[in-house]
């Protein structure tokens, strides 16, 4: 007859041994399931530089302050900066049952120095210390993005440059509207990255404090020199208040923020993108080296870059809604819950630095078609406005009478099917008898869009101005 297995017995061939640096209360061990869910070295491990140079900061520190000895502060360093050539050199190896990025390394730091690495964690918790990693993990990705998009900048302002008055048509609701250029329709895009960088840099300055030196929740007892460590590792100043400290995530959510308004923004371009290089456009080409083929249709060139660029986008935003999700049903101070804010942020940062490296790529390889794009622009009447315009200034008339005055040749050209530059005098003198033939030298698209010298205005010397200005002010 078979021996029947004790639950306690069950759950002990199913559990591990109790954590070296923080079992000291627990003698069970842990659950197989629960070592697999509370580990997070498989992704914290990113984290490896921050919590080595955090480390060395603290260490420095609490030597500063006699709370360590020198020596065993100059071991502590020399054995850190071993683990970091080790990680780099892919030597090391990583424990999930360590837990974590900071239990990986004190663990190996310990087994090169011996006992002086149980003085390191001296006034600090892992609650400051992932904070503080984490931190300065985004403090470089902010930085990281916003070189990445004045690189999509250059290549817009060049761009922009060479094509200011490359006459293409600007459009409402997908509709003609009036005469654009090509420069002037890519400097929007300067714009909204230029707005997307101030967003970035307005997240840096906040994010900007050092939350190290809060340990677990209530600062600690120990003389630690907060000022120091902050200063070493190049914040502002250190948080104010420890309860926040180790609690907020508001650096990573305004990075997401800003990184998500910044992909919807790569997004409406990307989109543009896949409309102008379709056979019904035509717009502008790409080359092999941003276009994709089919595997049964072989006249296909597939914009894949922009597809996909603008996929990254709901990536993006959907690691903002999950780190606010997370966050939002949280007491002070830490959860264990605010574990599961580095993979979004990680996955989304990733996703945005190649959108936005893919989009600078495509802009550099784009080449417009001018005939095809001055064509579209003559199309549906777009020079309407500039009618009514000149109504209003050579016949004296109030605007709403010259725009229903232009609708009625609108009609007129419509019913003889030619647009409005095509027209004769007496076609135009039909609908009111005081058009002179000076109303032919608005009716041109190139004429329209040279004409439009309004601050942000579309006109060619306009848009050299505006890069120019771009450049200094981005560049």
């Amino acid at each position: 007859m078979a021996r029947k297995t004790s639950k306690t017995s069950a759950r002990s061939a199913n559990a591990r041994p109790a954590n070296a640096l923080w079992g000291g209360r627990f003698s069970g061990g842990m659950a197989a399931i629960m070592e697999q869910i509370n580990a997070s070295i498989d992704f914290d491990r990113r984290l490896y530089a921050e919590d080595i140079q955090g480390s060395i900061a603290h260490a420095e520190m609490l030597a500063a302050q006699s709370i360590i000895s020198k020596v065993d502060a100059k071991a502590i360093v020399k054995g850190l900066k071993r683990v970091q050539g080790e990680i780099e050199a892919g030597r090391f190896k990583f424990s999930r049952a360590l837990e974590d990025i900071h239990m990986n390394v004190e663990s190996r730091l310990s087994e090169i120095i011996g006992k002086p690495a149980g003085r390191l964690h001296t006034a600090r918790s892992r609650n400051d210390q992932v904070a503080l990693d984490f931190r300065l993990w985004v403090r470089r990705a902010v930085d990281e993005a916003d070189v990445a998009l004045a690189d999509l900048q250059t290549a817009l302002i060049d761009k922009a440059e060479a094509h200011a008055g490359t006459i293409m048509p600007g459009f409402t609701h997908l509709q003609s509207a009036q005469p654009t250029t090509f420069g002037h329709h890519l400097m929007a895009y300067v714009e909204m990255f230029g707005r997307d960088r101030g967003r970035l840099r307005d997240a840096r300055r906040r994010l900007n404090e050092c939350p190290l030196g809060a340990a677990a929740l209530a600062g600690t007892s120990f003389p630690i020199d907060r000022h120091r460590t902050a200063k070493a590792l190049g914040f502002d100043r250190p948080t104010a208040n420890s309860l926040d400290s180790v609690s907020d995530r508001d650096f990573a959510l305004e990075f997401l923020a800003a990184a998500s308004i910044s992909a919807v923004h790569l997004s409406r371009f990307a989109e543009e993108i896949v409309i102008w290089c379709s056979a019904q456009f035509r717009f502008v080409k790409l080359s092999d080296a941003f276009t994709t083929g089919s595997s049964i249709m072989p006249q296909k060139r597939n914009p894949d870059a922009a597809e996909l660029v603008r996929a990254k986008a709901g990536r993006i935003i959907g690691a903002l809604n999950a780190l606010l999700i997370v966050m939002k049903g949280l007491p002070l101070t830490y959860g264990k819950d605010m574990q599961e804010d580095k993979e979004p942020t990680f996955d989304a940062t990733d996703a945005f630095a190649l959108a936005v490296a893919a989009m600078a790529g495509m802009v550099r390889d784009m080449q417009p078609n001018a005939a095809v794009l001055r064509a579209a622009a003559a199309q549906g009447h777009a020079t309407a406005t500039d009618l009514a315009d000149w109504c209003v200034r050579s016949l004296g008339i109030p605007f709403r009478e010259a725009h229903h005055l232009a609708g009625r040749a609108v009609r007129l050209a419509e019913q003889k099917g030619v647009d409005l530059a095509e027209m004769t005098l007496a076609d135009f003198r039909s609908v009111d008898r005081r058009i002179t033939r000076a109303v032919f030298k608005v009716l041109t698209v190139e004429r329209s869009a040279a004409s439009r010298t309004s601050y942000g205005g579309t006109a060619p010397a306009n848009v050299r101005r505006q890069a120019k200005a771009a450049r200094k002010a981005w560049l």
